[in-house]
């Protein structure tokens, strides 16, 4: 099994094009045009296109799924809060901590945050996730 740490920290940073946009639009059928559509968004409260929020929370799944715990874990909920919009082809840093271990059930309680270039806090919660 893998060791269970208090307090380790896993970052993953990524930036999400255009494409990447449209690809998860494709898979979920969230075609709302904030996400697709310049001319649209330029009318919103944010001015200009954002990622959608779950494809930026997917990073999360990343760092479970191949980093840490990695392979054979199992991702067993997520709570999240969207505090900003992320924009296209922003640099955005995800990080897990894990904050809580239960030895019996081997279910580690992490804190998920990400932020973008600027510092700022763009979403944040909790996950647990059942190690191999």
């Amino acid at each position: 099994m893998i060791e269970p740490k208090i307090g380790k920290e896993v970052i993953f940073e990524k930036s999400f094009n255009s494409q990447d946009v449209v690809d998860f639009a494709k898979t979920t059928e969230d075609n709302n045009m904030i996400h697709l559509d310049e001319e649209y968004a330029k009318d919103t409260m944010f001015g200009k296109r954002i990622v959608h929020g779950m494809l930026v929370a997917s990073m999360f799944s990343k760092i479970f799924g191949t980093i840490y715990p990695g392979e054979g874990c199992l991702y067993y909920g997520q709570t999240l809060e969207f505090r900003k919009p992320v924009f296209l082809d922003t640099t955005i840093k995800a990080i897990a901590t894990l904050i809580e271990f239960n030895d019996e059930k081997k279910i580690g309680v992490f804190k998920t945050e990400a932020f973008n270039e600027g510092g700022k806090l763009v979403i944040n919660g909790e996950a647990k996730i059942v190690f191999p």
